[in-house]
Order: C-alpha cells, then structure tokens, then sequence
C-alpha cells in the first residue's frame, strides 16, 4: 500500500530532448532523437524540443511518431486518439508524458 496519496516523479526537474531529425514517410512523420534517452527506465514528463519544421506539403493526416533507440512509437493524446500532423506542426518546446514501460507516448501541449 502506498504511503501517500500521489507518487513523486521528475524530482530533479523536467528532463530535455531534441530531435535530430524528421524523416516524412507515406505512413507517417517520424522525428528522431538522441539514442541513449530510450535506454533507462524512464516515466514521467519530457520538455521535447523540435527545432525543425515539419516540411511543407506533407499530408496533414500522416501520424507523428517519435523514435529513440530504433524504437518507433506513435505519439497520441490522451485518449489514445494518434496525433497527426494537423494536431502537431509547430517548432518549439511540446510537453509529453513518456512511460516506457507501459509504452506510452501523450502529447500534454
């Protein structure tokens, strides 16, 4: 049983990531990151910064996925609904909860 109420979890602050690059497929857009970040036990929020734009011209139905490690994982909202890129255009910093146990990639904002 669990001693508190809620869990503490990024307690030495939100972690960073940057993508290295975006790769368009027919399938999907898939931004790729540094390879070392999927290799811990990792849960809890990210700060992902996106320094590229997402080239114009790609379908705004195709599926944004994240790969770390050749680990490919579709970004969703928290409904579970995929995030397209419609939903996921703009460069800067994005929120996402990432559980790597539970495969879980959620767009926060």
């Amino acid at each position: 049983m669990a001693r508190f109420p809620y869990q503490y979890i990024n307690i030495n602050g939100i972690p960073t990531i940057e993508s290295r690059r975006i790769t368009v497929t027919d399938t999907a857009v898939d931004f790729q990151f540094n390879p070392d970040f999927d290799g811990t036990p990792f849960r809890g929020l990210l700060l992902i910064y996106l320094p590229d734009v997402i080239p114009t011209g790609t379908t705004t139905t195709l599926p944004v996925t994240f790969t770390m490690a050749g680990n490919t994982q579709a970004l969703t909202f928290a409904g579970g609904d995929p995030v397209t890129v419609a939903d996921f255009g703009a460069i800067g910093v994005h929120i996402v909860y990432y559980d790597r146990f539970a495969g879980l990639l959620q767009l926060i904002s």
